[in-house]
């Protein structure tokens, strides 16, 4: 085993419509099969603490009661609950780092996405981190239904996607 495998403490699985923080070092976050679904990764280097959403869809305002029941499901719910819970670790909005993937078109093409879910996850996204003066440092969004899974280690920040069995930093 190497002494990467050996610091790492644990791999907590963030699942559709859910979100995850930690404090822990040696921690990983790590969240599967992002479509057009959004994983948005948040990180504040002087706490410590890292967090990370899987959401589905832009926004719960068409069914409040899903809203309440599953705030991790949207993005207008999702994401100040995923700060708040950050914040309650001892992460600060000024010194969050912010990075995204997914989004993805479902179809062959743009054209063929009726829906454009992934499109309007994004949108919906920087529209609300646009609002509260929170910059996206890193995204790796868009492209044709590219399943994408994600991790964020707790410890250092760093993203890491895995797209085709291929894993590349972000």
């Amino acid at each position: 085993m190497t002494a990467i495998a050996q610091a790492r403490v644990a791999d907590r699985v963030v699942g559709v419509a859910d979100l995850k923080v930690s404090n822990v070092a040696g921690e990983r976050l790590i969240t599967y099969a992002l479509g057009s679904c959004l994983g948005i990764a948040v990180h504040d280097p002087v706490a410590g603490v890292a967090g990370l959403l899987h959401v589905m869809l832009p926004t719960g305002t068409i069914d409040p009661a899903k809203m309440q029941d599953k705030p991790a499901m949207f993005v207008d719910s999702g994401i100040p609950l995923l700060f708040k819970e950050c914040y309650k670790l001892g992460a600060k909005k000024e010194r969050m780092q912010v990075k995204v993937a997914g989004g993805a078109h479902q179809g062959a093409r743009e054209e063929d996405d009726r829906f454009q879910i992934g499109k309007r996850n994004m949108i919906a996204l920087r529209k609300l981190l646009w609002k509260n003066n929170v910059l996206i440092h890193a995204h790796e969004t868009g492209g044709v239904q590219t399943s994408r899974t994600m991790w964020v280690d707790v410890s250092s920040g760093e993203v890491t996607l895995k797209i085709n069995g291929v894993e590349s930093k972000l």
